[in-house]
């Protein structure tokens, strides 16, 4: 049944055992598909467990069949919750168990029979034993001294009793005492058993016992008095069921991938620890999430991720100790309930140990894979209830991942704080593109051979409506970490070609593109559509890129790079200098330019060792036949240094500073009047 409890799904064999086409009772409730008795009190407890999403077990109610005939069945079922812990609805089994009401049905009114009519007492007596050593239950009739009236052949296969035990006169209490010795009895105080069972069989109303056996078997016993005195009990094998029974509860609160309990389980075994930490017991609550998973499911597939993740599991169990709780909440996520030892320093042992265990390299389908673990914590304290304390751990978990991941962060106030500004700046990015929030602003570069402007470089603005105008680095990592580059860095491209495209035909335009836009193949497509639609000449668009496009080692990127510089566009290295390995990438392919870091700038006319690098840089640039930029100039004295040391091209405040696309032509209009440099 689904959250609303209508039937959602039934197996084809309802309609073989009620006659009724599971079609149609799809979308009824429970109890209005099964109701058809008029004794609607006989339902109450059963629909009360429906409504308070509580699990029940044989329940047996008459149901009457499209044809008027009354069949009884057993059910049990249990509540469906998510990952999340919301109620999604029922699973069940059905058992029809009619043929076992109608030979019990049948035994009690040949009992009756045979207490008035004595003249056919013999021909009665032999279909009553026919009738009860056909019952799929065993059955055990005793007289008012609790001795053997009869028992049926289940009866004694049930419990593997010798012949001379299921003679009539025999003491229940032998039987009894057979059965213990055999150790086919419920618990382990044996005496307790018996007396017990002797208790259950002295009673005046129904009884119904369950007995777990030590050899697995589970026999439900239901003990009734007869009316012509004595007693009689029923005993099912209902082992299969209790397992199925089991399999649901275990299914409803454990992680069907790991084994590990759900977040479901969590949830109840921190609400008991937390009952123990009012006593005094103190623990702490981890939360886990891998760090690099995401690429491993994509580029092994996701068999190779559940792997992983089974793996890790096994890793884990290795950490934690026994008396803890490891859970886990979904996907990569895991959790962690640490009462022994319950100590901030207990916490930071096991969560290094957790870190480094997962750091080691795992082995999945034959290859070496290499993840890692943040780990978030937060401890007990007085007042906090389990959905603060989980909600501590969490952000913990997200303070760990911004400081780099591969690490552990305890629980402070001011991470709600920092979390809150975090989430309502990704709120912002988003409804700010759909706003038109953004803006481009044009920094020119000047030529030092010409002393006239070359080119523009876009730079991205964002005008919140609040804060005022920012510079990129206070929004674009994060466009990067919610997926919201790729579209951002598609609106720059069309906004700075479409702009540019209306000046001076000898102006090119520099933007920065991000790694993440070198994800897959449609980073060419987005450059060819906005050359395209502004109907910009592909030589003046120059495409700047770091180091860390180049680190992703992808034949895909290198090859993109190469189909845009095939259709006229220029490729530049930004902050070039500032890496371990630049060098070797100037190998590999042939950039246009080369954007000496504005770092290095700061300091050429007063540092020599800054001035070095320049010259070797912009030495290097000449050689290779690729130009040389310099950015972030400001003073003259710079300007006088870069001149010497043959750099090519300039920018920075001593020219402009960064403009809006308003002002672009009164600023080209002034820079036409005047030459910024001798040539």
């Amino acid at each position: 049944m689904d959250e609303e409890l209508r039937f959602s799904y039934f197996s084809p064999t309802l309609e073989t055992t009620l006659g009724v086409s599971p079609r149609r009772e799809l979308g009824h409730r429970r109890w209005e598909v099964a109701l058809n008795a008029d004794d609607t009190a006989f339902w109450q407890a059963h629909i009360e467990h429906h409504e308070n999403r509580r699990p029940f077990r044989n329940f047996i109610y008459p149901y009457r069949r499209v044809d008027g005939r009354i069949c009884w069945i057993s059910v049990s079922g249990a509540p469906i919750f998510d990952d999340h812990g919301a109620f999604r609805g029922y699973r069940g089994v059905g058992t029809d168990i009619t043929a076992e009401q109608e030979a019990s049905a049948q035994l009690s009114l040949t009992m009756e029979k045979l207490s008035v009519a004595n003249a056919k007492l013999e021909e009665r007596n032999m279909l009553f034993v026919t009738a009860i050593d056909s019952m799929s239950q065993g059955l055990c009739m005793l007289d008012d001294d609790h001795r053997m009236i009869i028992c049926n052949r289940r009866y004694a296969q049930m419990y593997g009793l010798p012949e001379e035990l299921t003679r009539p006169g025999t003491p229940i209490r032998d039987i009894l005492a057979y059965r213990i010795a055999q150790g086919l009895y419920a618990g382990d105080d044996p005496d307790a058993y018996l007396s017990g069972r002797m208790t259950v069989i002295g009673c005046d109303g129904p009884v119904q016992v369950v007995d777990e056996l030590k050899d697995g078997r589970v026999y439900q016993v239901v003990h009734s008095r007869m009316v012509c005195g004595g007693s009689f009990a029923t005993h099912d094998d209902i082992t299969e069921r209790k397992r199925a029974e089991a399999k649901i509860a275990h299914m409803a609160c454990h992680d069907a991938l790991t084994g590990l309990p759900n977040r479901l389980l969590l949830r109840e075994r921190l609400d008991r620890a937390l009952d123990q930490f009012r006593e005094g017991d103190p623990f702490a609550v981890l939360c886990l999430d891998l760090d690099n998973f995401k690429t491993v499911n994509d580029s092994m597939g996701h068999a190779a991720g559940d792997t992983l993740l089974q793996a890790v599991t096994r890793r884990l169990q290795i950490c934690v100790h026994d008396s803890n709780t490891i859970a886990r909440l979904g996907g990569d996520e895991f959790a962690v309930i640490q009462v022994v030892p319950g100590s901030m320093e207990g916490a930071a042992a096991l969560a290094r140990r957790i870190i480094e265990v997962l750091n080691a390299a795992f082995t999945i389908d034959g290859q070496q894979v290499v993840i890692g673990a943040s780990i978030g914590i937060a401890m007990a304290a007085p007042g906090v209830e389990a959905d603060r304390l989980l909600r501590c751990a969490d952000l913990a978990l997200y303070r760990a991942k911004r400081d780099g991941g591969r690490t552990f962060r305890f629980y402070e106030p001011e991470m709600k704080t920092d979390f809150n500004a975090r989430r309502a700046l990704e709120i912002g990015l988003r409804q700010a593109l759909v706003a038109g929030e953004f803006e481009l602003f044009y920094q020119p570069i000047v030529s030092l051979v010409s002393g006239k402007i070359s080119g523009l470089e876009a730079l991205l603005r964002w005008r919140h409506p609040t804060d005022g105008l920012l510079p990129p680095s206070k929004f674009v990592p994060v466009c990067e970490e919610i997926g919201l580059i790729g579209p951002l860095g598609e609106w720059v491209l069309r906004q700075a070609c479409r702009e540019v495209s209306e000046l001076s035909d000898e102006l090119t335009v520099a933007v920065n593109l991000s790694p993440l836009q070198f994800k897959d193949e449609s980073i060419v497509t987005a450059v060819t559509q906005a050359l395209s639609q502004a109907n910009l000449d592909p030589r003046r668009l120059e495409l700047e890129i770091t180091e860390s496009v180049l680190l992703l080692e992808s034949t895909e990127t290198i090859g993109a790079l190469h189909r845009l510089r095939g259709i006229g566009v220029h490729i530049s290295m930004d902050d070039f200098g500032t890496g371990y390995s630049s060098l070797s990438y100037l190998r590999r392919f042939p950039f246009d330019r080369l954007k000496i870091d504005q770092s290095f700038i700061a300091d050429v006319a007063t540092q020599t060792d800054a001035r070095a690098i320049i010259g070797a840089i912009a030495g290097l640039g000449a050689k290779l036949g690729i130009e040389t930029i310099a950015e972030g100039v400001e003073t003259e004295a710079q300007l006088k240094a870069l001149l010497s040391e043959g750099v090519t091209e300039v920018q920075g405040f001593l020219f402009s500073e960064p403009v809006p696309a308003t002002r672009l032509k009164d600023v080209l209009s002034e820079a036409e009047k005047m030459a910024f440099i001798a040539a």
